[in-house]
């Protein structure tokens, strides 16, 4: 019994890959500035996370997403 499906992708991409490292460092960097109240790194590490978010939106455009031109499609 063989049916196609139809799938979304779990976000195995480099646009993924890339927004969610970025994003993962901003926020491990505002934790520890957060604990030795350094007020002006906690919202540098705040922005650092917003530009993850952002990169993977971009990259994500350009192709690079789950199902961009870009990337390579793994077939089962």
């Amino acid at each position: 019994m063989s049916h196609e499906e139809d799938e979304m992708g779990e976000g195995h991409s480099l646009a993924a890959w890339t927004g969610v490292i970025i994003a993962l460092v901003g926020i491990a960097i505002g934790t520890v500035a957060f604990f030795f109240e350094i007020e002006w790194v906690v919202w540098a590490a705040a922005g650092l996370t917003l530009i993850g978010f952002l990169a993977g939106f971009i990259l994500s455009r350009m192709g690079y997403g789950v199902r961009g031109a870009k990337t390579l499609q793994k077939e089962h």
